[in-house]
């Protein structure tokens, strides 16, 4: 839910906040080609979790939120689990992650790969998907 006019009304009229984490930085090993299998490469991820904070801050409690600090982790774990082919099924891992804590209602997740085998010069590749939980 990024970037829309209106989105952040919305949101905002469904109660939920945003909290974001950006440049998580990981080397994994996913890509169709034998070298990024072999040699791995840095995977950069942004996301973005739409929750609602308000009981986690009149309460003053970590639980009732999302601790960026173990999803930072998770992140990476998941960025340096078993191989996949596509960014896009990297990122389908990392929305699941981020909607497995319990007050993460819309997960926003963006995959950069940055050493992507492309032949022509380029600034950055990225997939953003956006989960909710179901």
């Amino acid at each position: 839910m990024s970037g829309g006019p209106g989105e952040a009304p919305a949101l905002a009229a469904r109660g939920l906040d945003v909290l974001r984490l950006t440049g998580v930085r990981a080397t994994g090993h996913h890509g169709v080609f034998d070298h990024e299998r072999r040699d791995g490469q840095e995977f950069v991820v942004d996301a973005v979790v739409h929750l609602d904070v308000r009981a986690a801050a009149a309460g003053d409690d970590l639980d009732r939120t999302v601790h960026y600090g173990v999803l930072a982790e998770e992140i990476v774990a998941a960025i340096e689990s078993d191989p996949v082919d596509l960014i896009e099924t990297l990122a389908e891992r990392i929305a699941g992650v981020v909607l497995a804590h319990p007050a993460a209602a819309i997960a926003e997740v963006t995959v950069h790969k940055p050493g992507a085998p492309i032949t022509v010069p380029f600034g950055d590749v990225s997939i953003t998907i956006v989960r909710e939980r179901a």
